[in-house]
């Protein structure tokens, strides 16, 4: 059934509508597809995972016809509206947020061809195909335009919570229609009052008990920083809000999940009337200015009507399936960014003419490409992006393994998920403004584009966790997972592997050395001080493991496009950002006394 949908997007004429002719003109988007191809055959296992009974049907013509087919659609419908998306933005009007011409029309394109489905279960109209394609949908999706991108990734992760956690009569109602994408999804915890701290939200639950609602709660409060929580593209929006019934206890322990729609979905699957919520703002943002960020108010006039998700006082573990989903997907934000920053970033220096090559003969001036700095630059971005890429799908194919009942692999996948989200969206900001340090002067004015990446990536070390919760979770929960020695295998997997490298295998005995120490001996005060450092060091391990992984497949024979290149990025990697991260071993191991030296008042003051 997918093939149907291949065929459109691998044609990169198909264009069903026009876009705006005055957007302004930037590098277009090129797929790195053979990458992404290495990298799903050598990181995520492809090729293994189709061998098995669930996912036999991902053949290797149908994943490079997806990989190739997305890549060109993303090229073709999201790109070129990433400029006027960030200029224009999002607008809220007359309680409706609309967004720019060329919106509605390259979403439209995007349900119709069946991108949506990729990944969802076959029983409500998915492909059923690997986690692992779904990411790349996303990281070609999210580096043409990562605001847009926002929508689809939020929907997946609805479908997946609701997959997990809905009833037999949610799933069949609500799923069909966010498979195909017809629908959308939002994730709705922060409020005014609560952040990153969850239990202290304040939104109510109220149970009905008569009319036509009963059986369902009436919801009032009001949520923050929702992501595509109002706009105009899907006929319908699935909102999974966290809210307190009435005497729920206090704290995570009295959370709930409640399904709340835009529009009532009637018995026959028709829209029925709109419920009581409405976006009664737009945020103001640095970046991602086409992805409206809503304040959503629910219940003003005491008529929201919600379903319970899962079971009473147990909305958070329900809502941590979206989220995990979610960091997976924002740790591709990081990717996607890196790749289009690079891609701008070289064809400016290819371009860009300036100074003749320090200690040539020749005094002709040359593209900027040629001196040894921007060279350096060049390659440090080039050996991140392909860095957090492979880490990406080595952590994809441990999902797709897990999903499997594959329990190691299933812990597998929970250690690396905060190294993706945290380390790979650190990498999206780092080549973003190396990207910007490119193009000079030019790259601090607005007209080349070059500042949107940065401003772009700025949102994705924040949200779905700051990378600082992140790191907490790797030396808190991630470490206790089969009493640490989870972790510490897969350090020593990557010593015994990199034997070879004997740089990349003394950053792993490190990595190995900490967990032990954080495990058996470090305070939680000095396991928090020093889990920044040491999820850095733990990310660079495993990215650099997965990288030597590919160079190796190249030197065989794989992906023959990559043959000149590969090796040096690789090199570059594992000589110049392998021992960046060994050199964090003291802050990771520095305990948090020295922190605590002045009072707050010495320190702030």
């Amino acid at each position: 059934m997918l093939r149907r949908y291949i065929q459109t997007p691998a044609l990169p004429s198909a264009q069903p509508f026009s876009h705006p002719k005055d957007a302004p003109e930037v590098t277009p988007y090129s797929p790195p597809t053979a990458d992404q191809l290495l990298a799903i055959r050598v990181n995520a296992g492809i090729e293994e995972l189709a061998q098995t009974e669930r996912f036999a049907h991902a053949e290797a013509d149908l994943i490079e016809a997806i990989v190739e087919g997305v890549g060109q659609f993303a090229a073709g419908e999201f790109a070129p509206l990433n400029r006027i998306g960030d200029t224009e933005g999002a607008r809220l009007e007359n309680g409706v947020v609309r967004l720019p011409d060329g919106f509605k029309a390259a979403y439209d394109a995007y349900v119709e061809q069946g991108w949506n489905a990729i990944a969802s279960p076959l029983a409500h109209g998915g492909q059923g195909l690997p986690f692992t394609l779904s990411c790349n949908v996303l990281e070609n999706l999210g580096a043409a335009n990562m605001a847009f991108n926002l929508l689809p990734m939020l929907s997946v992760g609805a479908i997946e919570a609701l997959e997990h956690h809905g009833s037999k009569d949610q799933q069949a109602k609500y799923l069909p229609n966010l498979v195909s994408g017809k629908w959308s999804g939002t994730m709705n915890l922060t409020e005014p009052a609560a952040g990153s701290d969850v239990g202290a939200l304040r939104s109510t639950a109220v149970p009905v008990t008569d009319g036509p609602h009963a059986g369902k709660y009436r919801i009032t409060g009001q949520k923050i920083y929702i992501t595509w929580g109002e706009h105009d593209l899907s006929d319908n929006i699935i909102h999974l809000v966290l809210a307190r019934l009435p005497d729920a206890p206090e704290g995570t322990r009295g959370i709930s999940l409640f399904l709340v729609p835009k529009y009532h979905v009637n018995d026959d699957g028709s829209l029925g009337a709109r419920n009581d919520l409405k976006c009664v703002s737009l945020e103001h943002k640095l970046g991602i200015n086409a992805s409206p960020t809503c304040v959503m108010s629910y219940g003003d006039n005491g008529d929201c009507i919600g379903e319970l998700v899962g079971h009473e006082n147990k909305g958070l573990a329900a809502m941590f399936t979206m989220m995990n989903n979610a960091r997976i997907n924002v740790g591709n934000q990081g990717n996607q960014i890196a790749e289009r920053a690079t891609q701008q970033a070289m064809a400016y220096a290819r371009d860009r003419v300036q100074s003749a090559r320090a200690g040539s003969p020749d005094k002709s001036s040359v593209a900027i490409i040629e001196h040894p700095d921007v060279r350096r630059m060049l390659l440090r971005m080039k050996a991140l992006t392909e860095g957090c890429r492979a880490l990406l799908y080595y952590c994809a194919g441990q999902v797709d393994r897990g999903n499997l009942g594959d329990e190691a692999a299933k812990n597998r996948a929970d250690i690396i998920v905060p190294l993706l989200k945290a380390w790979g969206t650190d990498i999206g900001v780092e080549v973003a403004g190396l990207g910007i340090q490119i193009h000079g002067g030019m790259g601090f004015v607005e007209e080349t584009g070059a500042a949107q990446h940065w401003r772009d990536s700025r949102i994705a070390p924040i949200y779905e966790g700051t990378n600082g919760i992140q790191a907490a979770d790797l030396v808190t929960r991630k470490l206790g997972i089969e009493g640490g020695e989870a972790m510490i295998a897969l350090f020593d997997t990557i010593a015994r592997e990199a034997a070879g490298e004997p740089t990349l295998a003394h950053l792993a005995q490190d990595c190995a050395a900490i967990a032990r120490w954080m495990r058996d001996e470090a305070s939680l005060d000095d396991r928090l001080a020093g889990s920044v450092p040491f999820c850095t060091m733990a990310a660079v391990a495993v990215a650099g493991w997965q990288l030597m992984k590919q160079a190796a497949a190249v030197a065989a024979g794989a992906a023959p496009s990559l043959s000149a290149t590969k090796p040096v990025t690789v090199r570059f990697f594992l000589d110049r950002i392998v021992p960046e991260a060994a050199g964090l071993k003291a802050g990771a191991i520095a305990g948090a006394d020295l922190l605590y030296a002045l009072p707050a008042e010495a320190l702030a003051g």
